[in-house]
């Protein structure tokens, strides 16, 4: 009897004992890292932070919390955390060489989302690609084509790179070249162009319109026309100007010259016997 109680005093009551404290530090330590992770959570969305971004930081939080009770767990049993901690850092080390690539689009998507140089509905350029921004994730960005077609560019290509947007500002400038022939009347092709562009309610009084004579070119008169529109008017004043130009040009006589090439002919004299 004497040997059955010393058992259970040297082994079994110990273990007994430090399995319970493992499971009140896992357990209490649950709840306590849950917690925190909803206060930080409500923090984030308080600072109006992108959802997105709120959503994988929590996570992160949330996993290295429990990574943390399991370890205090396992040292309370007396395992040796410190060589658990080691192999862990080494799989880390590994996994992060072995997906550098995503790693480097998470970072620059965790980038694109606090910088905010785009958001969802702007029309960018970006790593070459043009289109409609429709929603900005972590690895990866999705655009809608004007063709509406899907395009999902890499982060890390976009980042890295130049950054258009053409829908950050409330207006901009659209850039328009018309040629007329040296033998027309040039001031009144300005006339005309003048005409054009103060009937057009979208172009705006300010910034000032410019109508100027550009390039003396090989075989026109070129003018640049630089009204000034709302974002929103950009494509349909292009549009609509050209059209016009076409039609009141025509009207007017005033010619516009397409590119022509002429060739001479020389015969030679007959050669002589």
């Amino acid at each position: 009897m004497s040997e059955y109680q010393e058992y259970l005093d040297l082994y079994v009551l110990p273990w007994a004992i430090n399995i319970a404290m493992a499971l009140a530090v896992f357990i209490v330590g649950r709840f306590v890292a849950r917690q925190l992770v909803k206060l930080i959570e409500k923090g984030l969305s308080r600072s109006k932070m992108d959802q997105i971004l709120i959503d994988f930081i929590t996570s992160i939080i949330s996993t290295i919390f429990l990574l943390l009770v399991v370890v205090a767990s396992l040292d309370q049993l007396g395992v040796n955390t410190t060589s658990l901690i080691a192999l862990l850092g080494a799989a880390g080390l590994a996994v992060g060489l072995a997906l550098k690539d995503s790693l480097q689009n998470f970072a620059a998507g965790v980038m694109l989302v606090i910088f905010r140089p785009f958001k969802d509905g702007d029309y960018v350029k970006i790593a070459g690609t043009e289109g409609i921004v429709e929603k900005v994730s972590i690895f990866t960005t999705v655009l809608r084509s004007v063709d509406n077609k899907e395009l999902i560019v890499p982060n890390g290509e976009i980042y890295h790179g130049v950054i258009v947007n053409y829908s950050k500002r409330p207006t901009r400038r659209v850039d328009m070249v018309f040629g007329i022939s040296y033998g027309d009347d040039l001031l009144k092709a300005k006339r005309i162009l003048t005409e054009i562009m103060e009937e057009d309610e979208r172009v705006l009084k300010s910034p000032e319109l410019t109508i100027a004579v550009g390039a003396l070119a090989d075989s026109s008169v070129n003018f640049v026309v630089r009204p000034w529109v709302r974002s929103s008017d950009y494509w349909p004043v292009l549009w609509d100007t050209t059209e016009k130009v076409k039609l009141r040009f025509d009207a007017e006589g005033i010619t516009i010259p397409f590119p022509q090439m002429e060739v001479h002919l020389q015969r030679e004299p007959a050669a002589q016997a």
